[in-house]
């Protein structure tokens, strides 16, 4: 009864959850056979790439990049505020990701996932690591870029928790010559209002962010890459990216020590 209420309450809200939806549909319907028909001819589609960006878009979402992506042979690692994070890196850089299981069980959403390569993990099953390396090791073998979220789990935007190591194994040392390369994603004055965060369900954080009126910012920073077989364990590799994080993070907060 409270949804129905709330409804009511806000009938802009509701119609532009509505509008946005009618959006992502057609969106969908338009992307989808082409990336059928790019498959068919053994192309590699950009069409997720478009897809996923767009969505991000009609989400509300204004991305900027600063510094250079890395193409091919990238391991992207990034700090994580909400879902709006995959459409935003999934558009900027066509990279694919490494998520929890839970979403290949999502209506619609977890069957979008795998059009785009994305590697499910178990995460809470702390005997799985082994085969989770293994599954995105043959991702990677696939040289499409990918992207990992390595605080696993979503923050407020205005800290950084500490990196979870096991999935940098991959990279220590990364199976073929490939760069690390850190990214931070800046939603400045909207980041406590973006972020998923605390016991929020994600179907009402979704309807949230799709009533929500105003857009928002988003500034994708590339940070400079750097070689993990340089380094001498998945641990160092896990604490160079979130140092390099953390200090465009405290940049972007003025100077604010991040810890």
């Amino acid at each position: 009864m409270a949804s129905h209420s709330n409804a009511r309450a806000d009938p802009l809200g509701a119609g532009l959850i509505v509008l946005r939806l009618a959006a992502m549909i057609a969106l969908l319907l338009a992307c989808l056979p082409l990336h059928f028909l790019w498959k068919l001819l053994g192309k590699t589609s950009p069409w997720p790439r478009l897809f996923l960006g767009r969505i991000a878009w009609i989400c509300g979402a204004r991305v900027q990049t600063r510094g250079m992506p890395l193409r091919q042979d990238v391991f992207f690692v990034a700090n994580h505020l909400s879902w709006i994070d995959i459409l935003v890196m999934a558009g900027a850089t066509g990279t694919a990701f490494v998520a929890k299981d839970s979403l290949a069980e999502a209506p619609v959403v977890g069957w979008l996932s795998t059009l785009n390569n994305t590697v499910f993990v178990a995460r809470a099953d702390r005997l799985s690591v082994g085969a989770q390396v293994d599954a995105v090791r043959i991702a990677i073998g696939q040289h499409q870029p990918i992207t990992i979220f390595p605080e696993g789990t979503t923050t407020n935007g205005q800290e950084l928790l500490p990196f979870k190591a096991s999935l940098f194994a991959v990279m220590a040392p990364p199976p073929r010559p490939m760069m690390v390369q850190p990214v931070l994603l800046d939603y400045r004055a909207d980041a406590v209002s973006i972020a998923w965060v605390g016991d929020e369900p994600g179907g009402a954080n979704a309807l949230r962010m799709l009533r929500r009126r105003k857009s928002f910012a988003v500034t994708v920073h590339f940070l400079d890459p750097f070689d993990p077989a340089a380094l001498p364990d998945r641990k160092a590799i896990a604490a160079e990216a979130r140092k390099r994080i953390a200090a465009a993070l405290s940049a972007s907060l003025g100077g604010r020590a991040i810890v």
